[in-house]
């Protein structure tokens, strides 16, 4: 089971890659909320979460996961860890991430879905 919920961060990442946020959206639940990178604005359903994915996808970003934490919990799977992202201009940003499903009889649908950038300078 935990390698489907891997997986669903593949079928995310491959849905940026089509460049289509219509498509990227659908991949979350209508009431879904996105708490994203580049912008300061929570996104609370498919329009908003769709209009960021518009804005975000036109750097063309490719994103592979650096450390995942997986735990399952009835119908709801939590993956949480560190992601990067490159993009067209060859820069790398480096992120925290949770993603939250939920099973839908059906589908996993992303719930929750949350992403702040690394600070530049670690307190620890």
């Amino acid at each position: 089971m935990k390698t489907e919920i891997l997986d669903l961060f593949q079928r995310w990442n491959n849905a940026l890659q089509t460049g289509d946020p219509e498509l990227v959206s659908t991949l979350y639940a209508q009431d879904a909320i996105l708490l994203p990178t580049i912008s300061n604005v929570v996104r609370h359903n498919h329009q908003e979460i769709e209009d960021y994915f518009d804005i975000f996808l036109q750097r063309k970003p490719v994103g592979t996961i650096d450390e995942y934490n997986i735990r399952i919990i009835g119908n709801i799977a939590i993956n949480s860890g560190i992601y990067s992202f490159s993009f067209m201009d060859t820069s790398v940003v480096q992120a925290r991430f949770t993603f939250v499903y939920q099973w839908y009889g059906n589908q996993w649908l992303i719930i929750e879905h949350h992403s702040s950038s690394m600070p530049e300078q670690s307190e620890v």
